[in-house]
């Protein structure tokens, strides 16, 4: 299982939001690639990316925030946030991005998946977000009336690489993961799954582990590394131990 440390971009800063709300922004490092750095350094395999500014632009803002990392990095990063179009796909995978995240246009134009999937097999993600069980959309601004799982099952046969997961209404909350709801998920699927939103401490990971869900690929951690609350080293040595 992979634990993928979050760095989430707002005005090329590295921040969390509370129930992705942008207004309740928390500034943890104004310099991203430093801490994308700091977490390989720590250990970490894989780093997980939001450009937050282009969820709701519907198109990429933090661009130079997320290149600065590339050149810093040499772990792979998957990246969410404003990409709505095939050019905008190719266009980061091409600047060393390994795997690109389709959120809102997965919602919008399912048919993007399933042709960048085509065109760029084991690379593409789709980030399913959910508020009240419902797909949100437009950086979780608009509430849609689809289920996560109507969603994911539209895509079983397109060769999406993982479904990225995330309850809105526990990100940032240090509540911790919806397990229940994540594990269903999973069971539910062939695709595998990635949880997000609201890990708080080594418990969750504890549990998603004794959950026993081959279908999980990882979890996503993001304030909980930023406030202390999770030990990466000690985060890591659990979930290598239990592979």
């Amino acid at each position: 299982m992979i634990l993928f440390p979050a760095i989430d971009l707002k005005d090329g800063e590295c921040v969390r939001l509370v129930h992705g709300l942008m207004d309740k922004a928390t500034v943890f490092n104004d310099n991203p690639a430093a801490q994308a750095r700091a977490f390989e350094d720590a250990g970490f395999e894989y780093i997980h990316l939001v450009d937050l500014n282009g969820a709701f632009a519907g198109r990429p803002v933090n661009a130079d925030a997320v290149e600065s990392i590339l050149a810093e990095i040499s772990i792979p990063a998957q990246l969410g946030g404003g990409i709505r179009d095939l050019a905008t796909i190719e266009t980061w995978l091409d600047k060393g991005i390994r795997r690109v995240i389709i959120g809102t246009a997965a919602v919008k134009n399912p048919d993007l998946v399933i042709e960048a999937c085509a065109k760029f097999p084991g690379r593409i993600a789709v980030g399913l977000d959910a508020k009240g069980g419902r797909v949100a959309t437009e950086g979780w601004a608009d509430v849609s009336d689809l289920t996560v799982l109507d969603m994911a099952r539209r895509f079983e046969d397109a060769g999406v690489a993982a479904i990225i997961y995330t309850d809105i209404d526990r990100d940032g909350a240090l509540e911790g993961l919806n397990i229940d709801a994540t594990v269903s998920l999973a069971d539910a699927i062939s695709i595998p799954v990635i949880a997000s939103g609201g890990l708080s401490s080594i418990d969750d990971l504890k549990k998603l582990l004794a959950a026993n869900c081959s279908g999980i690929e990882g979890a996503i951690s993001g304030r909980a590394l930023y406030d202390g609350r999770l030990d990466p080293a000690e985060a890591l040595k659990l979930l290598r131990g239990a592979a």
